[in-house]
């Protein structure tokens, strides 16, 4: 499979390069008889997309969708969906000056020596730019999930570099460039500014949360809910660390203070991020990512080139300088696929077991 899919029952596969001719990917296992349109996906595509703000990338790709295969008159047929996305703003000429050199921090380095060949362009197969075709798959992900469960997705930035973000309400996060959940974004606005200006980048933290998920998704070991969110939202470039619910705090939490009580009214709080033992609980998921800063920068770096010998890296083009812009949506996506990926193996071995007493509900006191 070379790492290019992710999922069994429900499985995508991802290809192209950020400066081909284009990119997309191929969904195997989605149920026939629901209806999808590009409208479904597209607007997903758009609140990733590249040149929405002064903050991010300035390359305009309208990231439009078709869909290629596996939907007859609006409805998906249970075949193979094939999703396409075209590049048409592609500028290879602005990485001509790091084609026979490895940029500090970026995946450069270990493409040559993995595969003894590397497409400078934009990164390649390496790019952000690879994240498009899975936010679009997640879209159907989220539709037959929310049609069938009334399962939800939504992330926003808890920080911006060294600023922490206070979270105020969850209808700030599209109204803003930030995905903060803040009314007021201007100390970041500034901030952005004065970074871009210093010829440097900065990191972010993403939450996102799914509600509605039922009880039971997830697998009792190796498959478990949790290991299988991490190890997807590790699959998106500059993650370099992953929380479940009450994540690395956990370790100064007290046994009576880190438990869930449960109650026949429901959960009374939710460190556990919606799994125990793998399994979810029907409490919300929560989940918290690191994004590092952007490897690509035009402030001058030490590195070396093809030949082993030392030279200074400076990178031109339009690149974000901060990654974590633009990645709420993509977190979305990815939480997504793994709940479907899960859901259908739930549906496919205990679709047919009734619980001895009801679950609790998800809320918690």
């Amino acid at each position: 499979m070379s790492g290019n899919t992710i999922g069994t029952l429900f499985a995508v596969t991802n290809f192209g390069e950020s400066h081909g001719p284009a990119i997309g990917c191929v969904i195997d296992g989605c149920p026939p008889g629901m209806p999808l349109v590009e409208s479904d996906i597209q607007a997903d595509l758009d609140r990733r997309r590249p040149g929405t703000s002064r903050h991010v990338t300035q390359r305009n790709e309208p990231d439009a969708v078709e869909i290629l295969s596996g939907v007859y008159e609006g409805k998906t047929t249970g075949t193979p969906i094939a999703l396409l996305i075209r590049n048409t703003d592609q500028r290879s000429k602005d990485y001509s000056n790091i084609a026979e050199s490895f940029r500090p921090g970026h995946a450069d380095y270990t493409y040559w020596h993995k595969y003894g060949i590397r497409d400078p362009r934009g990164g390649g197969r390496s790019s952000a730019r690879l994240t498009a075709p899975t936010v679009a798959a997640g879209a159907v992900a989220k539709k037959w999930l929310a049609q069938q469960y009334g399962v939800q997705f939504r992330a926003c930035m808890t920080q911006l570099g060294e600023l922490a973000i206070p979270f105020e309400s969850w209808d700030h996060v599209q109204s803003n460039p930030f995905f903060a959940p803040v009314a007021d974004v201007q100390q970041y606005e500034d901030y952005m500014d004065a970074l871009r200006k210093a010829g440097d980048s900065c990191g972010a933290r993403i939450r996102v949360q799914a509600t509605g998920v039922p009880v039971g998704l997830g697998e009792p070991l190796y498959d478990k809910l949790d290991a299988d969110i991490a190890h997807a939202m590790m699959g998106l470039n500059a993650v370099k660390g992953v929380e479940i619910g009450a994540g690395f705090a956990s370790v100064a939490h007290r046994g009576t203070m880190h438990g869930d009580s449960m109650t026949p009214q429901g959960f009374r709080t939710n460190h556990a991020g919606g799994v125990l033992g793998g399994i979810s609980t029907g409490q919300d998921l929560e989940v918290s990512i690191a994004i590092k800063p952007t490897s690509s920068i035009i402030s001058p770096r030490e590195s070396i080139d093809i030949h082993g010998k030392s030279t200074e890296v400076i990178t031109k083009g339009r690149h974000d300088p901060c990654v974590g812009i633009r990645a709420a949506p993509i977190a979305e996506a990815l939480l997504a696929l793994v709940v479907m990926e899960h859901a259908l193996r739930h549906r496919a071995q205990c679709g047919d077991v009734v619980p001895p007493v009801p679950p609790i509900q998800a809320s918690f006191l």
